[in-house]
């Protein structure tokens, strides 16, 4: 019961953590707002994701049909709320890195008959993901796109299949995620044992596994394979597998998809269609709402609005505290403030000439006053320093800066500390990724290696992460 309890805990307050900075209002305000004036690559740019394919290009290449869906799912596609389904790593929330996910599927006709085109999306390795980018590009399968994508896993993945999920970045079916969650399904009839017997003792329900979806999931994997029927591998954790096999329905017994037989031999499995990862797990947000750990208004708005179709978002939900109040002081028995001056933070309680002797007393090793110590802790290692260092980590650069301006001011220049030290590493990465994106460094003959400047246990974490 307690180990049930504690892992609960820990799943929870994972992705509560990814919810408050992951995807910040500000980016899902500016991608929403261009989306709606049609301006599909404009929020690509405000969500943070590189468009690396040109629609002039594609009719001439892939035929008409291909261009017309193509720039049809292009103006609605949501990028922002594509970023938020993203399979993520843990500990630190990141998108999961050297990944290549699939949105939809194209069919193009070849001289040896038709052939698929896919929309992909690519989240860059690991020693790369400054700024949390995505990259937005067409892939054919074809011998020479692979040569010349500087990808490390340029094919998509079977894992992680959003054609098959249409609603986690498609605007127009995003109310499919109620369903497909099973929001609809109270949390008592999801059991193994209540929906389907033969998973009863093989999944233990602290897992998070949506059992109760995993029949109709499945359906829609063989049905998207042309299959009548069969085998489908479920992958819920590092070697925990199991192969379902699935009867669609047709025939005799009742109606829909239901499993029919379950082992746990993953023997010969790699020629088996795979579950998809958002298919196997419980969706995280209605998780925290059923907990009770997160407020409505704190959710993506189209999420929101799929999961509580009754609810009224309100306009202060999501409000932040205004910057630049003043902050008390306990300076020498006195309460002092401390507040932003002409954009620099400054003592408000203290007179010029008082100030200047203190600085002078200071340069001479003495001990300041303790207004002018917090005003240096401020600029050194301030109480703000674990969210700005969310932030930086999960590309929310603005959000970071904003931050600090809002303590600080923004005319302030900072001083040698941990602060400074995240701000100048979070730009030192971003050349990094600019380096990846022009295919000037990392793995690759006539390629500069660089020295990998990440925090050595921020890197040892991605290698061994365990995935959520």
């Amino acid at each position: 019961m307690l180990t049930h309890i504690a892992n609960g805990d820990s799943r929870l307050s994972y992705w509560l953590r990814v919810r408050e900075f992951a995807v910040p209002p500000s980016m899902i305000e500016t991608a929403t707002a261009r989306r709606a004036v049609g301006d599909w690559a404009g929020a690509c740019a405000a969500a943070g994701i590189d468009v690396d394919l040109n629609p002039r290009t594609v009719a001439h290449e892939y035929g008409q049909d291909v261009a017309a869906r193509l720039r049809d799912d292009l103006r609605h596609l949501a990028p922002d709320l594509l970023r938020w389904h993203m399979p993520r790593v843990a500990p630190d929330g990141l998108l999961r890195p050297g990944l290549t996910v699939t949105l939809a599927r194209y069919e193009a006709a070849g001289r040896d008959g038709p052939y698929p085109v896919h929309l992909v999306v690519r989240t860059p390795p690991a020693w790369a993901d400054a700024g949390q980018r995505i990259g937005l590009a067409l892939w054919d399968g074809s011998r020479g796109e692979v040569d010349r994508c500087r990808h490390p896993r340029p094919r998509p993945s079977r894992r992680f299949r959003f054609d098959l999920h249409r609603h986690l970045w498609d605007a127009r079916r995003a109310g499919e995620l109620r369903i497909r969650a099973g929001a609809e399904v109270p949390p008592s009839t999801a059991e193994p044992s209540v929906r389907d017997p033969e998973l009863s003792g093989l999944v233990p329900p602290e897992r998070g596994c949506a059992v109760g979806r995993w029949a109709e999931e499945a359906g829609i994997v063989l049905r998207a394979e042309g299959r009548s029927g069969g085998a489908v591998l479920v992958r819920f954790g590092v070697r925990r597998r199991l192969v379902l096999h699935v009867a669609l329905g047709v025939g005799l017994g009742p109606p829909g998809p239901r499993i029919v037989g379950v082992n746990g031999d993953d023997r010969a499995c790699s020629s088996l269609p795979v579950l998809p990862d958002a298919a196997t797990w419980v969706l995280p947000d209605l998780e925290l709402i059923r907990s009770g750990a997160i407020e409505v208004d704190r959710l993506h708005p189209l999420v929101a609005s799929a999961l509580v179709p009754d609810h009224v978002p309100s306009a202060s939900a999501r409000a932040r505290e205004r910057a630049g109040q003043p902050r008390f002081v306990d300076c020498r028995g006195v309460q002092h403030r401390i507040g932003l001056v002409d954009g620099v933070l400054a003592p408000l309680d203290h007179d010029p000439a008082e100030l200047r002797r203190e600085e002078l007393l200071v340069a001479l090793t003495g001990t300041p006053l303790p207004c002018l110590q917090a005003i240096d802790e401020a600029h050194r290692r301030p109480d703000c320093l674990s969210g700005v260092r969310e932030r930086l980590d999960h590309g929310d650069i603005a959000g970071a800066l904003a931050v600090v301006e809002g303590l600080l001011g923004p005319d302030a220049l900072l001083r040698d500390g941990a602060l400074r030290d995240e701000l100048e590493e979070a730009a030192r990465r971003r050349i990094t990724y600019g380096l990846y994106r022009s295919g000037l460094t990392g793995p690759g003959p006539r390629r500069i290696r660089l020295s990998d400047r990440r925090r050595p246990s921020r890197e040892l974490r991605s290698r061994n992460a365990t995935f959520f």
